[in-house]
């Protein structure tokens, strides 16, 4: 019996095939792809802002996602649409334009407080949000146990603030944010 099926093969046109003909540009024309891709989409223009502008402590690019997530919660007219998927993206976009640590732990941290806070204002939401603003606080946990070990004490009270806000909040949520604050505080408070 042959087998007939066929490997699937690699797509043509990825980066594989664009990174040798970039590689023999030079920097004039380089320039003007860059200046093209800017101006063809906000996101790129965010992108390249971030990447160019990145300092310690992140700056105006910082502020920028930090609004777009924001805007999610609490926009500047209407009520919040939670689309959290696109607050989350801002959070990856800034992480993946930087690589800067303190500003995604911070870009973590505003997400977390505000679904908080808005749970807090408006009620019960629903499981999917809660799951989202569980998984955000995680990552952060996550990124202040490792890289970011060193941040902790900047979140310290913001994240007690968060698990005060939560209290006596149902589906479990209160208990997932006390649980992950308190092992945070035992793990990395010190005397």
């Amino acid at each position: 019996m042959t087998n007939t099926t066929k490997k699937p093969s690699k797509k043509s046109g990825g980066w594989s095939t664009v990174r040798p003909h970039l590689a023999a540009w030079d920097t004039p024309a380089l320039l003007a792809l860059v200046k093209d891709l800017y101006d063809a989409a906000a996101e790129n223009r965010d992108f390249i802002q971030a990447r160019c502008h990145t300092g310690a402590s992140g700056g105006e690019a910082l502020e920028k996602y930090r609004r777009k997530i924001m805007e999610q919660f609490y926009p500047a007219r209407g009520e919040g649409k939670l689309r959290l998927g696109e607050a989350r993206k801002a959070i990856r976009d800034y992480r993946k334009a930087t690589g800067n640590l303190s500003g995604t732990a911070e870009l973590l941290m505003t997400y977390v407080e505000n679904g908080a806070q808005f749970t807090h204002e408006y009620g019960d939401i629903d499981e999917s949000f809660y799951d989202s603003v569980e998984s955000v606080l995680d990552e952060l946990a996550t990124l202040l146990r490792g890289e970011a070990r060193g941040l902790y004490p900047q979140f310290r009270n913001r994240l007690a603030i968060v698990e005060q806000i939560t209290d006596g909040m149902g589906w479990g949520f209160h208990d997932f944010i006390a649980d992950v604050v308190g092992q945070l505080e035992e793990e990395l408070g010190g005397p």
